[in-house]
């Protein structure tokens, strides 16, 4: 597994990567057939056998030294560590209050958040296209917030919105490490992050109400849904730039309403769809100028005589 992704080639990144948001996308629909299990407890198990597959995944992976670059990961790693953890926790909690469609979503703003936090916290600037993209994302969530009002559902929502803030300070400190000639190893960060989501919901999720059929679904969700895509999608991140696996990353929200709606009858209501939209378009709109902005130079060096 060490030498995993030095013969993939782009094309075959770019399968991998949509069969990655395939793989995330499932954590709605497994959810919704849970017979028991709730809330806090939901998010223990699915963290708890992460948690337990990324320790075998790693050492073949990496090898055993994975062990020692934790210890002496230093604090950024430690910081992504706990990031990965809030998403973990706020995004399963999420799932059990609100629709599916409502917390993909919400997440989805999390390109443009973490563009916006890096912006204010370590002065990357922004183009005009990336603020246009902002506003208009913004007013797509505001929509369907604003709908629900009454509805029951904005609590969950909020919640939800733990997600894109965490992962956009995760982002930020990456960047920011990076920048000081210090790079963290992502995947280390989400076992990191999956132990401590796993030991603080543990005395939230007592005493246990899973039952078999539940226990088999929330080990699929740690193992299918988040250990294996996690590791997979930084293997894609090798050959795909950025920007190409932002793209793809946006299909988990066309995917995961897609799936909640045809395996578990969750329709999702005008309004999330309108809002949704608007999120989707924006980050499409911004992905796909910056992609064309940076071959223009390219290809005005490749003409040059």
């Amino acid at each position: 597994m060490r030498a995993a992704g030095r013969g993939l080639t782009h094309g075959r990144a770019a399968w991998l990567m949509v069969a990655v948001t395939l793989m995330w996308a499932t954590a709605g629909l497994v959810t919704r057939h849970l017979e028991h299990a709730r809330s806090f407890e939901v998010t223990f198990w699915r963290s708890f056998f992460t948690l337990l597959a990324l320790l075998v995944i790693l050492p073949l992976w990496q090898g055993p030294a994975v062990f020692a670059k934790i210890r002496r990961g230093g604090r950024e790693l430690w910081i992504s560590g706990v990031c990965w953890s809030v998403m973990f926790t706020a995004f399963m909690v999420a799932l059990t209050l609100t629709s599916v469609a409502n917390v993909l979503v919400t997440m989805a703003v999390g390109p443009l958040l973490t563009a916006l936090v890096a912006r204010i916290f370590i002065g990357h600037k922004l183009p005009a296209r990336t603020w246009f993209a902002i506003v208009v994302a913004g007013l797509g969530i505001g929509w369907m917030y604003g709908t629900q009002l009454g509805e029951g559902l904005l609590v969950g929502t909020l919640v939800a919105l733990c997600v894109p803030i965490a992962a956009a300070c995760n982002w930020t400190v990456v960047q920011h490490a990076h920048a000081k000639g210090h790079d963290i190893d992502l995947v280390p960060a989400v076992l990191i992050g999956a132990a401590i989501s796993a030991l603080v919901t543990l005395p939230l999720a007592w005493p246990f109400q899973a039952n078999a059929h539940d226990l088999g679904l929330l080990a699929f969700l740690g193992l299918v849904q988040l250990a294996i895509p996690c590791v997979l999608s930084v293997i894609c991140a090798r050959v795909l730039k950025a920007p190409e696996v932002s793209l793809l990353a946006l299909l988990e929200v066309i995917f995961g309403i897609a799936l909640a709606w045809a395996g578990a009858g969750e329709e999702p209501p005008s309004s999330v769809l309108t809002g949704g939209a608007l999120v989707i378009g924006a980050l499409v709109f911004n992905e796909l100028l910056g992609m064309r902005e940076r071959r223009a130079p390219r290809a005005a060096l490749s003409g040059a005589p």
